[in-house]
């Protein structure tokens, strides 16, 4: 059994919490997500996250989203978000990972929804458009 607890999560989960119920962390990204993990047996190999997702960084400028439809939210404002990136001259792509290998090589330890400027990794926090335009500072 195995979870991943973000810094900037809808719903964080307190490291209390796992640690108490006897989980403890196997893995770390650049950004700070941590994986945790309960081992079944004394001999259970720790889970880790893949190359890609440890250090988020993609090579691409603007701004770039990578989602799923895990969050039924996704589906009503990443348009929205687009719709306003497009509006107001923001680059912008968003890239909707639709199988389990997309997924597992995605930039990003958080497929759910996860946002990067120029490159870098900037957050996993779901936005509307009014969010998304004070986000960036418009």
């Amino acid at each position: 059994m195995r979870f991943v607890i973000g810094k900037e999560e809808a719903f964080p989960v307190r490291p209390q919490f796992p640690k108490y119920k006897g989980f403890s962390v196997c893995d770390e990204a650049d950004n700070g997500i941590q994986l945790w993990y309960l081992p079944f047996a004394k001999d259970a190999q720790a889970p880790k996250f893949k190359e890609c997702a440890r250090h988020p960084h993609i090579d691409e400028s603007g701004y770039v989203l990578y989602y799923t439809s895990q969050c039924p939210f996704n589906g009503k404002y990443v348009p929205i978000i687009e719709a306003v990136a497009k509006d107001n001259g923001i680059p912008f792509k968003a890239i909707h990972l639709q199988s389990k290998e997309e997924a597992r090589n995605a930039p990003t330890p958080i497929t759910t929804y996860a946002i990067f400027q120029d490159g870098e990794y900037i957050t996993n926090e779901q936005m509307n458009d009014k969010r998304f335009l004070k986000f960036i500072g418009k």
